[in-house]
């Protein structure tokens, strides 16, 4: 008997647990690529995807003859990148400092603390938002009370970034700690025990001990996270935005929502949302070989 028949013998069960998973795969992520070829048509709807006449590149044309493209570029990439900065490495310092809190109930309080954010909906994030940062929301009273002068925070554009990153590291980063936590909870007492007895520190334990343990852990989820750093999140961006802080907050998928939806130029969208998936692609890639070389754990 192969090696190969041995396997399938002994993880049987798991093996079939799989085939729902790939099925639904399948028919949700890969049969509907076949719509990418809009991307290359003049779509009408009455005609369908087979009936619609092939333009080729015309749409990729207008996407780079666009006076409007390169700002949305340059809004979605410095809104990206702003929010991976802050929101990838807060997580990690939470889990370890949680993770060597002498008392474990004060370590869970803040876990669920820090956790709870996340549960709220976007939505209501964003209203909550617009109540706080109103004219005669609890920032302004604050700002007032100190001396300073009211300010409009959701109608001005130096605000905008702001804003929205520090509401995503509120929301996201004891979600995010999780993994860290959960990989962190697999060393071993006695490395802890060893350190202790060779005279070593707090802060000399979490660079010896639980750096190395989690770092593998870091390269996987920095991979997947630049890996969508130009696919920003629609709702928040939509819902925060209005004609005071437009010039900012216009980004690649609030644009190829009003471009596909609101004026019906479907090949158009299409197209912007194809360049914007394979810059996705080509960033997913480079990070990862890049993760490969440093750190010896990839993805693929």
């Amino acid at each position: 008997m192969t090696k190969n028949k041995l396997l399938w013998k002994r993880w049987r069960v798991l093996y079939l647990m799989l085939i729902p998973g790939i099925i639904y795969i399948f028919i949700f992520n890969y049969i509907p690529m076949y719509g990418v070829t809009i991307a290359f048509k003049d779509f009408y709807a009455s005609k369908g995807i087979l009936g619609s006449p092939w333009v080729g590149l015309e749409h990729f044309k207008r996407v780079f003859r666009s006076p409007d493209f390169l700002p949305i570029l340059w809004n979605t990439l410095i809104l990206s990148i702003y929010q991976l900065v802050l929101t990838f490495p807060i997580p990690i310092f939470l889990a370890l400092l949680i993770n060597s809190c002498q008392s474990k109930k004060f370590g869970k309080f803040v876990q669920n603390v820090t956790y709870a954010p996340y549960l709220v909906s976007v939505v209501v994030l964003v209203g909550m938002m617009m109540i706080m940062f109103a004219p005669r929301g609890v920032f302004n009273n604050i700002l007032e009370l100190a001396g300073g002068e009211r300010q409009l925070f959701m109608g001005d554009e130096k605000y905008f970034r702001h804003i929205f990153v520090l509401s995503a590291v509120w929301q996201t980063t004891g979600w995010n700690s999780i993994i860290y936590l959960a990989t962190l909870s697999g060393v071993s007492p006695e490395l802890y025990e060893a350190a202790r007895m060779d005279g070593a520190n707090k802060l000399q334990r979490i660079i010896h001990i639980d750096m190395p343990h989690i770092i593998p852990t870091i390269a996987i989820i920095l991979t997947l996270n630049a890996g969508a750093v130009m696919s920003m999140g629609f709702e928040k961006a939509y819902l925060m935005q209005n004609d005071l802080n437009i010039g900012v907050s216009e980004i690649l998928s609030t644009y190829v929502y009003k471009k596909g939806l609101l004026d019906i130029d479907y090949g158009y969208s299409a197209a912007v949302g194809l360049f914007n998936n394979v810059i996705n692609l080509i960033i997913l890639l480079l990070v990862n070989n890049a993760a490969k070389k440093i750190t010896k754990s990839s993805l693929f």
